[in-house]
């Protein structure tokens, strides 16, 4: 999770892919921390093995399945192709953390990770919440396109008739989990009778 606006996205994320079971490694930005405690009533502890525990325990984590990286943990698997993660999911996603990404630069563990996945032809996702694109915003996205990155804006969309916020995350949260071949049960897909 890096410092754009959106941070119920990444939290909904987070808690949906414990609850399928999924082995979650997770980075938070120095910003995204902070915007977390803009966006939502949570107070993140500050240290990674202490985010993880609260998190965990949050989600109901099974042991081990959860874990917190520092920003700046160069000895994460994350950080070594021999390691690489099936996916990474970058949501959300500044435009400044979109640049670096495109531009090869790794300067964080978030940006290190994402050029991992890029290299070994892994899946990597970025929700990139910004709006209005400037035309550098598009040039790195198709530039990233171009390398096989999926670019998901947060745009949630209307057709499920969303009547509150939980709705339009879940809507953008169900699209993530789709890409990633989980299977969801947050928002049905264009044509499918709405399940309970």
């Amino acid at each position: 999770m890096t410092g754009a606006s959106g941070a119920p996205y990444g939290l909904r994320l987070l808690e949906c892919l414990i609850g399928a079971g999924a082995r979650v490694w997770l980075m938070l930005s120095k910003p995204a921390q902070v915007v977390i405690g803009m966006e939502t009533d949570l107070a993140l502890p500050s240290r990674p093995a202490d985010i993880a525990r609260f998190l965990s325990e949050r989600h109901g984590a099974a042991p081990g399945q959860l874990q917190v990286f520092d920003r700046e943990q160069w000895t994460a698997p994350v950080a070594s192709g021999s390691s690489a993660p099936d996916a990474l999911v970058i949501c959300p996603c500044t435009t400044g953390t979109l640049a670096a990404v495109a531009t090869g630069q790794s300067r964080s563990l978030i940006e290190r990770a994402a050029d991992v996945v890029l290299k070994e032809r892994r899946k990597l996702i970025l929700v990139v919440r910004e709006t209005p694109f400037s035309e550098i915003h598009l040039e790195n996205m198709l530039r990233l396109a171009r390398m096989g990155a999926v670019i998901m804006p947060a745009n949630p969309a209307f057709y499920h008739r969303p009547t509150d916020i939980d709705g339009l995350v879940d809507f953008m949260v169900a699209r993530i989990l789709d890409h990633l071949g989980i299977p969801q049960r947050l928002s049905p897909r264009w044509g499918e009778p709405e399940t309970e």
